[in-house]
This record gives structure tokens, C-alpha cells and sequence, in this order.
């Protein structure tokens, strides 16, 4: 039996050839010249592309961290699952119920934008929308056409330039009974205008309803009101 020569530094043992005498490589060069043998385009011809490496080593870690939060979750992988579920169904109600994501308008643009009208043709106009489906230019007609009468009726100053925000908030003072549904109103008027949400024949009865009761309800005067309303009969009595 042939004995391997002991040397003192590790090294790589090559195989004799015949007669010869084994050959002793140091570890350093051994390694350096594996290294290049190994680098030759013949041995990575098979292996992935980049973009392979990039997904196996995401997926890899989504396997992880699928593993990592089944084992933290209550019933392992199953309860996972269910929680990622109800997420997803929260999630899917509030699309339902909002809508598509929109930009909230910073300003609001004016009310009236064509030639003066009159509230009866306003409400002409939103009812003829109404009846096409046109709920869009319904609402904005019915909104006008609250304002308009208010200003008809000398509840509201006619004012250019008037945003659907402001004659709420004008109008609340005189009906202070109506003060969240004006302010609903004046948001419909808005979201739909600007805000490019798309109405429907619910928004629509709100504003025709708040509409028919306005005409029916009777303004509360402020001190302000009340103090000029007492001078003028004061006047009128001298």
C-alpha cells in the first residue's frame, strides 16, 4: 500500500501518472485555479438569468414571510388565510361604499356659471336631466335652483360668485333646522362637479326633497334681521 506523504501545509494531493510521484499543490493556488476552471462559460450556460435570480429570491422571501406570520398567527397558515379574507372583503365594502379614490377638491368653483335663471327654470332643467338619467347635471341643476330661490325669496343676498359651499353656510343662518342637509347638498354639488364622482338618482331625491321643504319652511331671523325689521315699523309708524 502506497503512503501519502505528510507535509506540514495544507495543500491538494494530485494523483500520480505511472511512475510518477504525487504531486502536492498548495491550498492558495489550488483554490485560485478552481476558482478560474470554474468561471469558464462552459459550466454557467444552464444557469438562471438575472431577472429569475430577482424572482426566486422574492419569492423566497414571501415564503418566509408567509411562514414568519403563520407561525405569530393564531390557527398557523389557515388563520392567516382568514384574516388576509376579511382584509380583503373590508377593503372591497369601503370601494362599494366610497367609490373610486378621488382628488377632494381645494376650491370650489361659482354656482352659477351661465345667464341669470330663475329657480323654476332651474328646476325645469334638473327635472328634464332627471328623466334622460342625467343625474350629474341633475344635481347641479336642483342645486341651483335652492339658491336661486333663496335669493328670490330675500333670503340670501344675490351675490356673484357664490360657491354651492358658501350659500350653504349663508342659508343655515336663516334655516338653521336645515343646516346639515344644506351642507350635503352643497358637498353632492361639488363632488360631482369637481370632485369627479359620478351621482345617482338617491343624491338626486335629497337635494328634491330639501328643496320642496325649503320652500315650505319659514326663516328664522337673526338680531341683526330682527333689530332692522323693528326699525322699519318704527319708521313706518312716524
Amino acid at each position: 500500500m502506497l503512503a501519502l506523504p505528510h507535509t506540514g501545509a495544507a495543500g491538494v494531493l494530485a494523483l500520480p501518472r505511472g511512475d510518477e510521484p504525487p504531486v502536492t499543490t498548495p491550498r492558495d493556488p489550488a483554490r485560485e485555479a478552481a476558482r478560474r476552471e470554474l468561471s469558464k462559460r462552459m459550466y454557467h450556460e444552464n444557469d438562471p438569468s438575472l431577472v429569475q435570480r430577482a424572482l426566486n429570491a422574492f419569492w423566497k422571501w414571501v415564503d418566509e414571510l408567509f411562514s414568519a406570520a403563520s407561525s405569530a398567527t393564531p390557527g398557523g397558515a389557515l388563520g392567516l388565510v382568514v384574516i388576509l379574507l376579511a382584509v380583503v372583503a373590508v377593503v372591497a365594502a369601503l370601494w362599494w361604499r366610497l367609490g373610486t379614490p378621488r382628488r377632494t377638491p381645494t376650491s370650489s368653483a361659482t354656482l352659477f356659471d351661465d345667464r341669470p335663471k330663475s329657480a323654476a327654470e332651474h328646476r325645469a332643467a334638473a327635472d328634464a336631466h332627471a328623466a334622460q338619467g342625467h343625474w350629474n347635471q341633475a344635481v347641479q341643476e336642483r342645486m341651483r335652483a335652492i339658491v336661486r330661490s333663496l335669493e328670490e325669496r330675500a333670503l340670501l343676498e344675490p351675490r356673484p360668485g357664490r360657491t354651492a359651499d358658501e350659500a350653504a353656510a349663508e342659508a343655515s343662518r336663516v334655516l338653521p333646522a336645515h343646516t346639515d342637509r344644506l351642507r350635503t347638498a352643497a358637498r353632492d354639488f361639488d363632488d360631482v362637479t369637481y370632485g369627479g364622482r359620478a351621482a345617482d338618482t338617491r343624491a338626486y331625491h335629497r337635494l328634491t326633497e330639501l328643496d320642496g321643504e325649503l320652500e315650505r319652511t319659514k326663516p328664522v331671523l337673526t338680531s341683526n334681521a330682527q333689530s332692522t325689521a323693528h326699525n322699519d315699523r318704527q319708521g313706518a309708524a312716524s
